[in-house]
């Protein structure tokens, strides 16, 4: 059995925490190739190792002196070297980076040193042998992933190596130059690294029990998604979910491999599987419940509205052309109503309104804002009768006014507009009818 773990920052903030990896890696044979990220948070208030990256660079670039802040890295790292007993050395590679920051290497190069040097820290700690990112994982000039390229080189390098740390979150164009993935993009190596070698699991390592089945900051302690699949993770993700790197389920996803999301510091969790379909009954009608403040609507009203052929299209073509994505878009016999990011649409909402007026010549244009969405998904709503019903009969009951609701055919989720205001009460009162009371 092949496994590929990685492990997130705050799993690898000092020596503690590495001997807790250390502990996990080495207590199953299975677990042969090894994502790290960066050093994380090793306190409230203290910094990330790639946000002082950028700091020091920041300082180079400005032409100031950086010594001090790129020492200061350093230490971070000889901290943890030091509380592992490791007999090795990093001054080369500071000497590098060093030089390197001094002629301007770019931004990309200066946040990827962080995981490039915890590699190379957890090959030594491991014994494992160290394969820089930048060999195997290619971008091309444009700064996107070159997926089957970055394939051929993953399975031709890692065919020779029987255990392998590969650093997270960077690779390199064709010439050499680093780019890296956006935040959190070590999900993303660990999922193309999975696909490479044919895994038979890819585990994610970070600091919470699995995925959860809404926002902690609004419920506290919700309970845990058993399993889930990818369509219903890409559903709450796209409403803002996150554990896993959006991009990261992709990889993996089209090989059949499954992810499990583990707890560093309770490795006794099983943690949530994310897989491709199951047979497996969920423990909830609903696997997960979330949600993004911050959009507005425009409601476009216009009599016979439903004969006359291309209306919807006119419509989007208005928002296309002054670069607004939309959301939604629920409609009756003679209205249609778009939902779109609030943030993007204010400064256009003039040309938007013209432009609609001349491409359909509605009877009357309204616009409602500070709204905001949920999204509540679970692939247990297509075979239970009333989902729709007990989510209506929770807002009322806790005097949530329901602005939307917009149901896909496929039956694994239900949208429901709301005022923002609102959000939080909507959230705890579809968790308390689906979790707590399980009618």
């Amino acid at each position: 059995m092949k496994k590929v773990v990685k492990f997130g920052g705050s799993s690898l903030a000092n020596a503690e925490q590495f001997q807790k990896v250390g502990e996990i890696i080495r207590s199953e044979e299975s677990r042969r190739y090894v994502v790290p990220s960066a050093p994380g948070k090793r306190f409230d208030g203290d910094t990330k190792v790639t946000d002082m990256l950028y700091a020091c660079y920041g300082a180079a670039e400005a032409g100031e002196d950086f010594s001090g802040k790129l020492q200061a890295i350093k230490m971070r790292f000889q901290e943890i070297i030091q509380g592992l007993s490791l007999d090795l050395s990093l001054d080369r590679e500071f000497e590098q980076i060093a030089a390197d920051f001094s002629a301007h290497a770019g931004k990309e190069y200066a946040a990827s040193r962080g995981e490039f040097l915890n590699g190379k820290v957890m090959a030594a700690y491991l014994g494992y042998e160290f394969v820089d990112a930048a060999e195997v994982i290619r971008f091309d000039k444009n700064g996107v992933l070159e997926a089957e390229k970055t394939n051929r080189l993953l399975e031709k390098r890692l065919a020779k190596c029987e255990k392998a740390v590969i650093p997270g979150f960077y690779g390199a164009e064709d010439g050499g130059k680093v780019r890296t993935f956006s935040r959190g993009g070590s999900d993303v190596t660990g999922s193309l690294v999975a696909k490479a070698i044919m895994a038979d699991l890819y585990e994610n390592w970070t600091d919470v029990s699995g995925f959860l089945v809404t926002d902690p900051r609004i419920v506290e302690n919700p309970a845990v998604i058993e399993t889930i699949t990818y369509r219903e993770l890409r559903e709450l993700s796209y409403m803002g979910a996150t554990v896993l790197h959006e991009e990261a389920i992709f990889p993996v996803r089209k090989e059949g491999i499954p992810i499990n999301i583990r707890n560093t510091n309770h490795p006794e969790d099983k943690g949530t599987f994310i897989v491709e379909s199951t047979c497996r009954k969920p423990k909830y009608t609903i696997t997960g419940i979330a949600g993004k403040k911050g959009f507005c609507s425009i409601n476009i009203e216009k009599s016979m509205m439903n004969s006359e052929i291309g209306f919807g299209r006119k419509v989007l073509q208005v928002f296309e052309d002054q670069g607004i994505s939309f959301e939604h878009i629920p409609s009756g016999i003679d209205t249609l109503t778009v939902y779109v990011h609030q943030d993007e649409f204010e400064e256009k909402e003039q040309q938007v309104i013209a432009g609609i007026h001349r491409a359909v010549s509605p009877d009357f244009v309204e616009m409602e804002s500070d709204l905001a969405l949920i999204a509540v998904v679970g692939r247990g709503m297509k075979s239970t009768r009333g989902t729709a019903g007990r989510i209506f009969s929770a807002l009322a009951h806790a005097n949530v006014n329901v602005k939307m609701i917009d149901q896909g055919s496929s039956e694994l989720n239900i949208i429901i507009g709301v005022e923002n205001r609102d959000f939080e009460a909507a959230i705890k009162a579809i968790y308390d009818i689906f979790v707590l009371t399980q009618m």
